[in-house]
């Protein structure tokens, strides 16, 4: 279940978009809490694949491992943490638009706390991310929009 829902229309082909999104070291560059992204896995990214994402989080950076659960290019992505107190699961999806020439961007967030988590969640997280991921999607736009990415 999502606890936030957003979605952008981008001036892009969906192909560009996935390839932007995809490269999860453009993460810092488009969602205002990504303070840095590490690919843990050697090879191809697909299902299972993890990523270890540092985010800014209230007053302190906190690093947590996300593992993709749904990979299925140039259209779907999914992840889910597995570690640290807050623990995210997002829901992407691109959808074609104007025959391919342009694209929609739809993220799903949802957060579970573990420890100190459950407070961090509805306290400091849930509160951060309604302001954020609208600006995340207008980030994401003005960085594809504005660049040969």
């Amino acid at each position: 279940m999502s606890d936030f829902r957003e979605s952008i229309d981008i001036d892009r082909r969906p192909e560009d978009v996935w390839a932007y999104i995809s490269d999860f070291s453009h993460l810092p560059e488009w969602q205002e809490s990504a303070v840095s992204t590490q690919q843990l896995d050697a090879g191809p990214v697909g299902v299972g694949s993890r990523l270890r994402v540092t985010r800014h989080i209230g007053r302190r950076d906190i690093p947590m491992t996300m593992e993709l659960t749904e990979y299925e290019p140039p259209r779907v992505w999914g992840m889910q943490g597995v570690d640290g107190p807050v623990r995210g699961h997002v829901h992407g999806e691109i959808i074609p638009l104007d025959g391919g020439r342009r694209s929609r961007v739809t993220v799903e967030v949802g957060f579970d706390g573990k420890g100190i988590g459950k407070v961090l969640v509805p306290l400091v997280v849930r509160p951060q991310i309604r302001k954020e991921l609208p600006r995340n999607e207008q980030h994401l736009k003005d960085n594809l929009e504005h660049s040969s990415a």
